[in-house]
């Protein structure tokens, strides 16, 4: 016997609800091991203004971001597009990492689980598609993996747990 339930307007919300919870399973997190707590020897919350190995490319009246002066940009042992650092109120809080290319992706996948956990039997991560994401999260950091397969573009966030949430503060309702 099959039943089925036909939304109304009083149940529409509880069949909207449950929707939600069952597509919600991408947003879940594989739990981190070895946390780094910043980022290639930075911590989080440092002040990156007075550091001699970056370059300020953009201010904001709260958030300034810098590039490394050294090129060529890696991470994972591999050539990047871009790394990007991103300070709130002079804390260091986010790197955002851009890559291009299906085998680089392969290797910055392979390098995060060996580094931070295996990814198999997560539910919700999605180990093929054209958009995938990947996301880590330990006490203190937060790594977030997304890759478009159809482009072959990688992005990374890797984000302070406490400080990245008060980027929100700052969107403002005109942005576009």
């Amino acid at each position: 016997m099959r039943v089925l339930i036909q939304p109304t307007p009083t149940t529409l919300p509880l069949v909207l609800m449950i929707a939600v919870v069952i597509g919600a399973h991408s947003a879940w997190a594989v739990p981190m091991i070895n946390d780094p707590k910043g980022f290639h020897d930075i911590p989080w919350g440092t002040s990156l203004s007075l550091r001699q190995d970056l370059e300020t490319i953009r201010v904001g009246p709260h958030i300034i971001e810098y590039l490394l002066k050294r090129e060529p940009a890696s991470f994972a042992g591999t050539e990047m597009t871009s790394i990007l650092y991103v300070s709130l109120d002079d804390q260091f809080a986010r790197v955002m990492i851009r890559y291009q290319g299906k085998q680089v992706h392969k290797h910055v996948l392979r390098f995060l689980e060996n580094q931070f956990g295996g990814l198999e039997h997560i539910p919700g991560q999605m180990a093929r598609g054209l958009n995938q994401q990947y996301t880590w999260r330990g006490s203190d950091t937060e790594i977030t993996l997304t890759y478009q397969a159809g482009t072959e573009r990688g992005y990374i966030f890797i984000d302070s747990r406490t400080l990245a949430p008060r980027f929100n503060d700052y969107i403002t309702d005109s942005a576009e």
